[in-house]
C-alpha cells in the first residue's frame, strides 16, 4: 500500500493534582477515548494548532507549557490507511479556572449537545493503556505512568 502523506496530530495534555485531561467522544462511529487535541491545518505551527484545537474543544485558551513525545513509532490512520500518523503532544495548561462541562463518567455527554464528546480528568495511577483508542495515545499512557 502506497502512502499518500503524512497527517500530523496535536494533543494537549493538562495534568492537575494527579489527575489528566481525557476526551471521550463519537469517532467513524465508534466509542473512542483520546487525549483532547486534532489535526495540524496548512500554515499552522505546532503550537498554534494546539491553542486552536483547545478553544474549538474545550472553548478555553491552554498555554502550551513543554514538548513530552513525538510518535517514533510508524502508524497509519484508522480513518485514511493510505495517510501515516504522526503526533505530537505537549503538556499544557488552562488558563483559567475549567469553564466547560466536566463529565462524572465515560461516554457521559448530553443529548443536547452539538458533538458527541466529553471530558473528564482521571488519575493517572488509574490509567492503562488499554483505556485508550488508539496506539498513540496508549504509548502516552505508559510514559506518563513512568513519570507519575
Amino acid at each position: 500500500m502506497k502512502i499518500d502523506r503524512f497527517n500530523v496530530r496535536v494533543y494537549f495534555l493538562i495534568v492537575e493534582e494527579g489527575q489528566i485531561l481525557l476526551s471521550d467522544e463519537i469517532l467513524g462511529g465508534k466509542d473512542s477515548t483520546k487525549f483532547p487535541g486534532g489535526g495540524l491545518e496548512y500554515g499552522e505551527g505546532l503550537i498554534e494548532a494546539a491553542q486552536r484545537e483547545a478553544l474549538e474543544e474545550l472553548g478555553q485558551e491552554i498555554e502550551v507549557l513543554e514538548h513530552f513525545y513525538t510518535t517514533d513509532f510508524f502508524i497509519a490512520s484508522r480513518f485514511r490507511p493510505t495517510d501515516q500518523i504522526i503526533s505530537v503532544y505537549y503538556f499544557a495548561k488552562l488558563r483559567d479556572e475549567v469553564s466547560f462541562r466536566l463529565a462524572r463518567k465515560k461516554y457521559d455527554w448530553q443529548r443536547h449537545e452539538e458533538r458527541e464528546e466529553s471530558f473528564r480528568w482521571q488519575a493517572i495511577n488509574t490509567l492503562t493503556p488499554e483505556d485508550m483508542t488508539f496506539e498513540t495515545d496508549a504509548e502516552v499512557v505508559r510514559r506518563l505512568r513512568e513519570i507519575y
